[in-house]
Protein backbone atom coordinates (compact mmCIF):
# COMPACT_ATOMS: atom_id res chain seq x y z
CA UNK A 1 0.00 0.00 0.00
CA UNK A 2 1.54 3.46 -1.04
CA UNK A 3 0.25 6.69 0.30
CA UNK A 4 0.28 8.86 -2.97
CA UNK A 5 -1.72 12.05 -2.16
CA UNK A 6 -2.93 13.51 1.21
CA UNK A 7 -6.05 15.45 1.89
CA UNK A 8 -4.40 19.03 2.59
CA UNK A 9 -7.56 20.44 4.76
CA UNK A 10 -8.85 17.19 5.94
CA UNK A 11 -4.86 16.70 7.22
CA UNK A 12 -5.35 20.25 8.56
CA UNK A 13 -8.74 20.20 10.34
CA UNK A 14 -7.20 16.86 12.23
CA UNK A 15 -4.37 18.37 13.23
CA UNK A 16 -5.26 21.74 14.23
CA UNK A 17 -7.86 19.97 16.56
CA UNK A 18 -4.46 18.34 18.04
CA UNK A 19 -3.30 21.58 18.79
CA UNK A 20 -6.24 22.93 20.02
CA UNK A 21 -5.90 20.44 22.97
CA UNK A 22 -2.25 20.46 23.19
CA UNK A 23 -3.04 24.74 23.42
CA UNK A 24 -5.42 24.02 26.14
CA UNK A 25 -2.97 21.59 28.10
CA UNK A 26 -0.43 24.64 28.18
CA UNK A 27 -2.50 26.78 28.57
CA UNK A 28 -3.81 25.51 32.02
CA UNK A 29 -0.26 24.62 32.91
CA UNK A 30 1.01 28.62 31.66
CA UNK A 31 -2.11 29.54 34.02
CA UNK A 32 -1.39 27.97 37.01
CA UNK A 33 2.84 28.86 37.23
CA UNK A 34 1.75 32.64 36.44
CA UNK A 35 -1.12 32.84 39.23
CA UNK A 36 0.97 30.74 41.47
CA UNK A 37 3.77 33.50 40.55
CA UNK A 38 1.43 36.38 41.10
CA UNK A 39 0.14 35.71 44.34
CA UNK A 40 3.64 34.41 45.40
CA UNK A 41 5.25 37.40 44.98
CA UNK A 42 3.18 40.55 45.65
CA UNK A 43 5.12 43.65 44.90
CA UNK A 44 3.79 46.92 46.52
CA UNK A 45 3.24 48.71 43.37
CA UNK A 46 2.38 45.62 41.09
CA UNK A 47 -1.01 45.76 39.03
CA UNK A 48 -4.61 44.39 40.83
CA UNK A 49 -4.68 42.38 37.07
CA UNK A 50 -1.26 40.75 37.15
CA UNK A 51 -2.97 36.88 38.23
CA UNK A 52 -5.68 37.46 35.88
CA UNK A 53 -3.20 37.77 32.49
CA UNK A 54 -2.05 34.04 33.66
CA UNK A 55 -6.01 32.93 33.33
CA UNK A 56 -5.74 34.55 29.84
CA UNK A 57 -3.47 32.37 28.41
CA UNK A 58 -5.96 29.38 28.66
CA UNK A 59 -8.11 31.53 25.64
CA UNK A 60 -5.27 32.08 23.90
CA UNK A 61 -2.97 29.32 23.71
CA UNK A 62 -5.50 26.85 22.12
CA UNK A 63 -6.36 29.40 19.77
CA UNK A 64 -3.22 29.98 18.88
CA UNK A 65 -1.75 26.05 18.54
CA UNK A 66 -4.79 25.46 16.72
CA UNK A 67 -4.37 28.41 13.96
CA UNK A 68 -0.68 27.33 13.82
CA UNK A 69 -0.98 23.40 13.79
CA UNK A 70 -3.54 24.12 10.69
CA UNK A 71 -1.65 26.26 8.88
CA UNK A 72 1.42 24.54 9.30
CA UNK A 73 0.10 21.02 8.21
CA UNK A 74 -2.29 22.61 5.23
CA UNK A 75 1.37 23.45 3.93
CA UNK A 76 3.17 20.05 4.61
CA UNK A 77 0.11 18.28 3.19
CA UNK A 78 0.81 20.42 -0.07
CA UNK A 79 5.04 19.88 -0.66
CA UNK A 80 3.78 16.14 0.47
CA UNK A 81 2.15 16.24 -2.39
CA UNK A 82 3.97 17.91 -4.90
CA UNK A 83 7.21 15.28 -3.50
CA UNK A 84 5.13 12.51 -3.69
CA UNK A 85 4.34 13.36 -7.18
CA UNK A 86 8.14 13.17 -7.93
CA UNK A 87 9.83 10.65 -5.74
CA UNK A 88 6.73 8.29 -4.87
CA UNK A 89 4.58 7.94 -1.60
CA UNK A 90 5.43 6.53 1.13
CA UNK A 91 4.94 2.61 1.23
CA UNK A 92 3.18 1.32 4.21
CA UNK A 93 2.57 -2.66 4.96
CA UNK A 94 -0.10 -3.79 6.13
CA UNK A 95 -0.64 -7.17 8.01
Amino acid sequence: MVIKRLGPVSLAKIVGSLYVVLGLVFGVIFSLAAMTGAFGSNPPNSPPFLPLMGMGAVFLFPIFYGCLGFIASLVAAWLYNILAGLVGGIEIEIQ
